[in-house]
Parts: structure tokens; C-alpha cells; sequence
């Protein structure tokens, strides 16, 4: 065996280690005379475990470091491998073999961007050139360092929390020492997907009609939807039901009353490219409302318990609130005996939203 001729470059971004790198299999390359070898010199790894939405909702970061740090390799650790997109160079789902892996590993920076404990705690024993976000102090959560401070104290005061006039993105890019320039989310969308959509040739109205089992304070009356739906029919437009597994009876339920389209639930890029066949989405605060922004997509938002400024929609649609104050900030479930807030977002609120965005 010629060792020259078959010397390697594990500083190549393309470098597996364990099988053939994609120049070699794809054009027989070797790595002394590869026109494809790109060099690198560290890497840096992105802590963000959490819910689909809150990963899709980092991927701006990624415009940054890679222009900050073009020669880095990014990693990316997460309980939503799916939905981290393709141009960060490692994507580790959160279980023992991963983080084996990660701790074995020399950073030049890492972010944690959790405040939990396993995530506070891993970036603690990690051995890395800077930290940044969020680690574990005397057994409980801490900010790493004093740009962490201001999202930290958010977490922990309701009434902090209301007086934040700053969206989740300008305060994610300020824990990296960084300003927010309006960089957008990045999301894998497979285009090649063809959906008949009924042959429908009208403006395509999503209707992300849930907003998971632990939130209710979310919910939007179904005879809302249904009333939106047919007035929806009614002026010439085409609403599509969206949701998944958990919305599935109530979609069914609605597309009988209303012979509104619903093509069933799907997996996470299917449901992707499904929502990407809409001209406007309507939604509450859950992951379909990341994958509308992620998409591009002009987005009606329901909102009732969260801060609105907290939401970065890049000048595409409108945020609806209840005419009546919400009593239930920040919680699952609602405390007010006299009313629910959401009752107060009104069929009209939503669908003349829903004609503003399409203009």
C-alpha cells in the first residue's frame, strides 16, 4: 500500500473518520490533490435541546457564526435532530453515545442557550476556549456571563418578563456578544414534494388549528375556526387545515362541518412542505408558527400569554390579541373564572389579518 498516495486531512470539513468522505465517493478524490478540501481549525458547539420551535427559532445564530468563523466546524446538540439544518457540519440527538462524543471533545467556543440543569451542567465540564449562555452554579441554573444576565432575570420575573421590549433574538444574538441585524431563521424545506392540494388554483389559507396538549390557555373556540373557515369559502379563498397527531379528530371534525381541505398529519418534513404551499398561515405560538417564519410565510399570530414583543415576524403578517387583558401570563392553563381571554380574538380580527397580509 502506497501511504502517500492514501494520506488523509482530518482537518478537511468533508472528513468522516469512520467511512469515505462525499468527494471520494462522489468523484474518486484522495485527499493530496482534492479540489474540494476545506480547511478547518476548531469547531464550536451549540447547546439548544428544547421543544422543535425554540431550535428552529436559534438557527439565525448560524448566519453569524458562519460569518464570524468561517473556518470552524459547527455542532449542534438537540433532542429535534430533524429539524437542525443541513449546513451545520455535526448534528447530535441528546442521549448517552452523543454525549460520549461531546465531552470527549476541545471547543473554541461553546453556547448553551437552555437554562435547565443537563445542559448547564454539560457546558460546565466541557473544555472549551469560551463559554457563552447559560451553566449550573451551587446546583441551580446560572448565567455565564453578565450578557446572559438580562435573559436570565426574564425567566424568573413575570413582571420583568412584561416590561422586555426586546424580541427572544435580540436577546439570544446579545448573549453572544452580538446585535441582532434581522438575520432569518433557516429551516431544510424539500421543494420537490408535489401536493395536488385538490387542483385548488385560490390563495391557500393554513390553519394551524392547535397549540400541543400542555397549553390550552392557547386554544381558539372551535366554532371560531369553523366561522373562519366559511367565511373564508365564502369571499374565494381556500383554507387548509394543519396540524398533527393531536389535532387529527379536530381537523377531521372541522373538514366535515365545512368541507374545508385537511390531507391528515405527517411526518416533520412533510408537514414542512405542506405548509409551505400556503400563501398566509393563521396560528397560535407553537412550532408551526417557527416553520411559517422559517418558510417566509405572511403569518397571522394568535397570541394571549406571551409577551408580543418577544416575536420577531420579519414584516410579514400580524400579531392578534384579545380585546379583554389576559389574567393567565405565561401559564398552561387559564386561572380566570370570569372569562377566557381567547374568546376575546374576535372571527372578523383574524380574517380581515388574514386580507391585510395577503395585500
Amino acid at each position: 500500500m502506497d501511504l502517500k498516495k492514501y494520506s488523509y486531512k482530518s482537518d478537511c470539513r468533508h472528513f468522516v473518520g469512520t467511512v469515505p468522505c462525499k468527494p471520494h465517493k462522489q468523484f474518486n478524490y484522495h485527499c493530496n490533490d482534492c479540489p474540494m478540501y476545506d480547511k478547518t481549525d476548531g469547531i464550536i458547539l451549540i447547546i439548544k435541546l428544547g421543544a422543535i420551535g425554540d431550535v428552529i427559532r436559534t438557527t439565525p445564530l448560524l448566519h453569524k457564526l458562519k460569518k464570524e468563523y468561517p473556518t470552524k466546524r459547527i455542532w449542534w446538540l438537540t433532542y429535534s435532530p430533524d429539524i437542525v439544518p443541513s449546513l451545520v457540519d455535526k448534528i447530535f440527538h441528546y442521549d448517552l453515545e452523543s454525549l460520549e462524543i461531546i465531552k470527549s471533545t476541545d471547543y473554541d467556543l461553546a453556547i448553551n442557550l437552555d437554562k435547565d440543569l443537563h445542559a448547564g451542567a454539560l457546558i460546565k465540564i466541557l473544555n472549551a476556549k469560551e463559554k457563552l449562555g447559560f451553566t449550573v452554579k451551587d446546583g441551580v441554573p446560572a448565567p455565564i456571563k453578565e450578557a446572559s444576565i438580562p435573559k436570565f432575570i426574564t425567566g424568573l420575573f413575570d413582571d420583568a418578563n412584561k416590561e422586555n421590549t426586546k424580541s427572544y433574538l435580540e436577546e439570544m444574538f446579545e448573549i453572544c456578544n452580538w446585535k441582532f441585524e434581522g438575520e432569518e431563521y433557516i429551516l431544510d424545506c424539500d421543494e420537490t414534494i408535489k401536493w395536488d392540494l385538490m387542483n385548488n388554483s385560490k390563495k391557500v389559507i393554513g390553519l394551524n388549528t392547535g397549540c400541543g396538549a400542555r397549553w390550552v390557555t392557547r386554544l381558539w373556540n372551535d366554532n371560531n375556526w369553523i366561522e373562519l373557515i366559511e367565511k373564508l369559502q365564502a369571499n374565494g379563498y381556500y383554507p387548509l387545515l394543519l396540524g398533527g397527531k393531536q389535532e387529527d379528530e379536530k381537523n377531521k371534525y372541522f373538514a366535515e362541518k365545512t368541507g374545508a381541505y385537511y390531507p391528515g398529519y405527517f411526518s416533520l418534513s412533510l408537514f414542512i412542505s405542506l405548509m409551505n404551499q400556503c400563501d398566509v398561515i393563521v396560528s397560535a405560538v407553537t412550532m408551526g408558527m417557527h416553520i411559517a417564519i422559517a418558510l417566509k410565510k405572511q403569518l397571522v399570530l394568535m397570541n394571549n400569554i406571551f409577551n408580543p414583543k418577544e416575536f420577531e415576524l420579519y414584516g410579514r403578517g400580524e400579531i392578534v390579541q384579545p380585546t379583554a387583558e389576559c389574567m393567565c401570563f405565561f401559564r398552561p392553563n387559564c386561572i380566570n373564572k370570569e372569562y377566557f381571554c381567547m374568546d376575546f380574538i374576535s372571527v372578523d380580527a383574524i380574517y380581515n389579518a388574514i386580507i391585510r397580509s395577503i395585500k
